[in-house]
């Protein structure tokens, strides 16, 4: 029962998947680059960032892994704590994968 699991609280972009509790992939996308010369996290980077990267970022875990699409029983994303706007592109990222491949969302 492979789950793909999406973090975007903050300033990460980061795919996971999981199949009965063993993790068999995490991919990340760190942006401290990209928020360094501002001193801090700015949200409206970030948010970008995430769009971005997800798609990425998602085919890369699920290459790791060895798994398809057609492998995963359902899809998760953080709910927070986090930057409203960063957590908004996990959500929405995840309700439209689970959607578009017919499987639950959490």
């Amino acid at each position: 029962m492979a789950l793909l699991s999406i973090e975007t609280s903050c300033d990460e972009t980061s795919v996971a998947i999981v199949d009965r509790g063993e993790v068999l992939s995490n991919v990340v996308s760190s942006q401290t680059h990209l928020h360094a010369e501002y001193g801090g996290v700015v949200p409206e980077l970030a948010t970008r960032e995430h769009l971005r990267n997800f798609g990425p970022i998602a085919r890369e875990a699920l290459r790791s892994a060895s798994v398809s699409l057609s492998d995963l029983k359902c899809v998760a994303a953080t709910r927070g704590p986090g930057l409203p706007t960063s957590l908004l592109i996990g959500m929405k990222c995840g309700q439209a994968l689970s959607y578009s491949i017919g499987i639950p969302f959490y």
